[in-house]
């Protein structure tokens, strides 16, 4: 009796429970495609579908709505166009795209969405953040005086790069832009700065060899490779930026200073135009659409150094651009010089007449400046700058063949000298320090005492020397500190010591 007692109360609570229940209809929008292919799909319904909202279609794939119009929508594709076909089932998410960040991704190679490409283990993130941010505030920012030295001669003494500056390296096609933002993030081994490389449109083939020179000299450690190669949908390609921006951007917000490399934004606004004309948007100046220059200005101004009341992290940006025949006034080089905060130019007669890296100071500029050189590096810059730029005007006039003075053979022996210092191998960094004593010879005679040919030998004999008998210098100049009135006999002694193995053969000096 007792079992049969609580089976009916039971069943008497469940018919009050059914009656108090109200059944009504529930709607769920879906949409179906009417066209996929060359990345991108046409969409029927999803009235309530907005901007940028991320799209599930079918079983797997996934898209961005791009073109919101009345009777359809554009959708930019993330997967393969061969997953979509004609009159599949597409669903709103309500979510922007998102892509996983936190410090499990330190020494991966990962696609825009997270998804590891280096053959490891799945990435375990600490939160998903969308790919697009807003900038942060004007109020939250400090200015920028702290140094990102890259290791580079020629850039840090003369185009210096402070931490939360966005520098663009600009120049055609194989002169060295990438090398240069590879030697940076191999620069920054011991800096504790946390990096970023995104490929964007590269060769998988270019990509490989990049993060092989990482990986050997022990880069990838503190650095992240964000990659949508050739062979990615452009969907990918257009959001990669965004996604390393975001990963770093977490890296920021745990104040750490962080670097990030776009390689580069000529491809990634070419992927826009495509995707852009694809679906019908009215195209501007070279094809491209109006928010062009829009789609850079909201990546590069989320670059910057935070204040020490919102954590004091920065992101330094350095942002790659092709140009074609040395045009910089091109409609997206010109959008990139006038984004950002300096621009390091590498000519194609340097590369090709050997001066490696091929910086063109006269078209390089930081427009940040000394405000971010170490004390023992801003007097000896300025100086190297100015007779550099003077001894280059000079080359140019002798070429005239007109007679010259013994004061103006002077200066140009000395230029020549000064322009092979500046050379420097690919993935062979200096410090600070070194450069400083470096730039302590080339303000003095030492290098007039060493064959043009033989400077670059003279270089690496002299700081292997220095790195034992100019210890506390070095420290010093590490440290912050100016190098002395008395610190300079001994650099120059050093010095010449080690000119005496280079000098010009027959000199009997």
């Amino acid at each position: 009796m007792s079992i049969l007692a609580t089976s009916q109360d039971t069943l008497d609570r469940l018919g009050k429970a059914a009656e108090a229940l109200t059944v009504e209809p529930r709607t769920r929008e879906i949409g179906r495609v009417l066209s996929a292919g060359d990345g991108i799909a046409r969409i029927a319904g999803l009235p309530s579908a907005r901007a940028q909202e991320l799209l599930t279609i079918g079983q797997n794939a996934t898209g961005i709505a791009f073109n919101v119009d009345e009777h359809e929508i554009g959708c930019v594709l993330l997967c393969d166009d061969t997953m979509v076909a004609a009159g599949d089932i597409v669903r709103c998410t309500g979510e922007v795209v998102r892509t996983p960040v936190g410090k499990s991704l330190l020494g991966r190679v990962v696609d825009p969405l997270g998804n590891p490409l280096d053959g490891g283990p799945e990435i375990v993130p600490e939160r998903f953040d969308p790919v697009e941010k807003e900038a942060p505030a004007i109020l939250a920012r400090a200015p920028v005086v702290k140094p990102l030295a890259t290791g580079l001669k020629s850039v840090d003494a003369m185009i210096p790069i402070g931490r939360g500056q966005r520098e663009l390296i600009i120049g055609d096609r194989s002169t060295g832009k990438t090398t240069i933002a590879i030697d940076a993030i191999i620069n920054q081994v011991e800096s504790g700065v946390i990096c970023l490389y995104v490929a964007i449109g590269q060769r998988a083939s270019s990509v490989a060899r990049f993060i092989e020179a990482l990986r050997v000299r022990g880069a990838m450690e503190h650095s992240v490779v964000v990659v949508a190669d050739a062979d990615s949908p452009p969907g990918m390609k257009f959001i990669a930026p965004y996604a390393g921006c975001t990963i770093s951007e977490f890296f920021m917000e745990e104040g750490h200073d962080t670097l990030i490399a776009y390689d580069d934004l000529t491809k990634h606004a070419q992927t826009y135009r495509e995707i852009s004309l694809l679906l019908r948007r009215p195209p501007g100046r070279e094809a491209y659409p109006g928010d062009v220059f829009f789609i850079h200005s909201r990546l590069l101004e989320r670059a910057t150094q935070m204040d020490e009341e919102h954590g004091g992290g920065s992101q330094t940006a350095l942002p790659i651009i092709e140009t074609q025949a040395q045009n910089i006034s091109a409609y997206v080089p010109t959008n990139l010089i006038s984004i950002t905060d300096g621009q390091v130019y590498l000519s194609p007669e340097l590369f090709q007449s050997g001066l490696l890296p091929a910086v063109d100071i006269g078209l390089s500029v930081s427009r940040v400046g000394g405000k971010t050189q170490i004390a023992a590096m801003k007097r000896l810059a300025q100086e190297m700058r100015l007779a550099y730029t003077q001894f280059l005007e000079l080359e140019q006039f002798t070429k005239f063949g007109t007679t010259m003075e013994a004061e103006t053979q002077a200066a140009l022996e000395k230029g020549k000298r000064l322009r092979e210092l500046l050379k420097q191998p690919e993935h062979q960094p200096r410090s600070l320090a070194e450069q400083v004593l470096l730039l302590n010879l080339a303000a003095g005679e030492v290098l007039n005492e060493v064959a043009v040919d033989l400077v670059q030998e003279f270089e690496a004999g002299f700081i292997e020397a220095a790195k034992d008998r100019l210890a506390d210098i070095v420290s010093r100049i590490e440290a912050g500190d100016e190098v002395t009135e008395q610190d300079v006999p001994a650099i120059e002694k050093l010095g010449k010591e080690i000119a005496e193995k280079y000098r010009e053969p027959g000199d009997g000096k």
